[in-house]
């Protein structure tokens, strides 16, 4: 009985975070980032005690909502790469879905404009991905790149600017518009054109059932 009960704790436990993080991934999408803790608990259904049992600050919080949003990225882009074997391909595949996540998960991708180039420090989701799939693709003679740090300046400008571009224009089409850009970061990092083009021509798994798990 009392593991059961413990059990039943943790899950509350869980669901309480669970449902703070989510609130503030809200607060962040909608620029709300001034908002006070009572609001976000609030929002959360959570009372403001609860609040203090998982985060410090609200500051945490939202450390903790950015951190949680990248690793739903990060889990979607190990899936759609783990049985492909060239590192070209793998870097266009995390970037042709990561521009699409845009439209299909408004929220997460609000949460990462909002969090900006502070994304280029994180360890999680697309940017440490992208820099060991283009350090790989570079070792393997398939990108020419002279400085891995502002390649990399490069590849999440693109990132960034391209959601605020769909998020701008909701009547350009996200995947050509995605496409489009990643075939010209593949040329830039040395691919030939035709090549690149052919790349971002390749089938991609379902976009709406990798990324169900983000919403």
């Amino acid at each position: 009985m009392a593991e059961t009960a413990t059990n039943r704790l943790d899950r509350r436990k869980a669901r309480t975070r669970a449902a703070l993080v989510s609130a503030a991934q809200a607060f962040i999408a909608a620029g709300k980032t001034n908002a006070p803790i009572l609001e976000i608990t609030q929002a959360a259904d959570v009372g403001m005690g609860s609040f203090y049992n998982h985060f410090q600050s609200k500051e945490e919080l939202f450390q903790a909502a950015v951190e949680d949003a990248l690793d739903a990225i990060g889990a979607v882009l190990d899936r759609i790469t783990e049985d492909l074997q060239d590192p070209a391909h793998v870097f266009a595949q995390s970037f042709r879905i990561t521009g699409r996540l845009h439209r299909r998960n408004v929220e997460l991708s609000k949460v990462l404009l909002h969090t900006g180039t502070a994304l280029a420090d994180s360890d999680k989701g697309m940017v440490p991905r992208a820099r060991r799939d283009i350090l790989a693709a570079a070792k393997a003679g398939r990108f020419t790149i002279r400085d891995a740090d502002l390649t990399m300046v490069t590849v999440l400008g693109a990132a960034l600017c391209l959601g605020q571009y769909l998020h701008d224009h909701p009547n350009r089409d996200d995947a050509e518009a995605t496409d489009r850009v990643t075939e010209d970061l593949l040329r830039m990092l040395g691919l030939p054109a035709e090549e690149a083009h052919n790349i971002c021509r390749r089938q991609l798994p379902d976009i709406d059932e990798l990324l169900n798990g983000t919403a």
